[in-house]
């Protein structure tokens, strides 16, 4: 199998996202560590199997963020993400931001 054949964008990680996150976070933007590079976490390319995924930079293939499935838990690494911006549901001109490296 072709690195190409498991290759799909971010949208299909939604799933997996919803259960971690309490929104769909496809939609929030996120700057790659690497190329400064700001877009939707839908945007992002997905490399996954049944273990996890890991989320890549489209303009500059850093990963950004890695997701892997543990007996009892989901381990997130987004150290690829210097900043995170998830619209705020319960009002919308608000937004929730979440700095990386902090």
């Amino acid at each position: 199998m072709q690195t190409e054949d498991m290759r799909l964008d971010g949208n299909a990680a939604g799933g997996m996202l919803r259960e971690l996150f309490v929104v769909d976070v496809t939609a929030a933007l996120a700057t790659c560590a690497g190329c400064n590079t700001t877009g939707a976490i839908g945007q992002l390319l997905e490399y996954g199997h049944a273990m996890g995924m890991v989320l890549r930079c489209p303009a500059c293939n850093m990963p950004m963020m890695r997701m892997v499935r543990a007996p009892n838990s989901i381990r997130v690494d987004a150290s690829g993400i210097s900043l995170l911006v998830i619209s705020d549901v319960r009002t919308s001109s608000d937004s929730s931001v979440v700095n990386a490296t902090a």
